[in-house]
């Protein structure tokens, strides 16, 4: 890790404490890594600057499904994985979650995980700046006042584009399946 550099951050919760040492062995060299042994707590020290949650399904008390609701009814859009030590059925991306990892699982399907999580959190964002561009440029083009904020912005418009073909390009028939989703939740 370069000094001064932004770590993404990674939420980890398990009523396993065995897991979240795991977590933070695997995963603390790249990420800022954050654990909570129940749901209550990770529902607490949750915040916007979550980029992924890996969440145990199957924990007692506030279980895994309770978690993601109350992340979702919360309004933060971090990417969330079910870990479960069942085989997940298909119904996990209707239920809402992103990604599954089953336990027991390597440290390199562990951060294929992650990384496939932020590169669709990645992929949300360049879309959301390629319409935020677009919307700009066709109020410039309505006659709504823009001055020099709208210079250069067929070129920002090519560049998020360019940014999110990038990205959907390394994509499987699963991360498609979570945009396309989130695509239609969107009102």
């Amino acid at each position: 890790m370069s000094p001064g550099r932004d770590l993404r951050t990674v939420l980890a919760v398990d009523d396993l404490h065995d897991y979240l040492e795991l977590y933070e062995y695997q995963l603390g060299e790249d990420y800022d890594v954050r654990t909570a042994g129940d749901g209550d707590t990770a529902l607490e020290i949750v915040s916007a600057d979550v980029d992924v949650v890996l969440l145990d399904r199957d924990m007692p008390g506030t279980n895994g499904d309770d978690v993601l609701a109350g992340i979702r009814d919360a309004g933060y859009d971090c990417r969330v994985a079910m870990v479960t030590a069942d085989e997940p059925d298909e119904d996990v991306f209707d239920l809402g979650y992103d990604a599954a990892l089953t336990k027991p699982f390597s440290e390199s399907e562990l951060t294929a995980v992650v990384e496939r999580l932020l590169r669709i959190a990645d992929y949300v964002d360049a879309i959301g700046d390629f319409h935020e561009a677009c919307e700009r440029r066709a109020k410039r083009r309505t006659g709504h006042p823009g001055g020099n904020e709208n210079a250069g912005i067929d070129d920002r418009i090519t560049e998020h584009r360019e940014r999110a073909d990038e990205i959907a390009a390394e994509f499987d028939d699963e991360e498609y399946r979570v945009v396309f989703r989130d695509l239609g939740d969107t009102p």
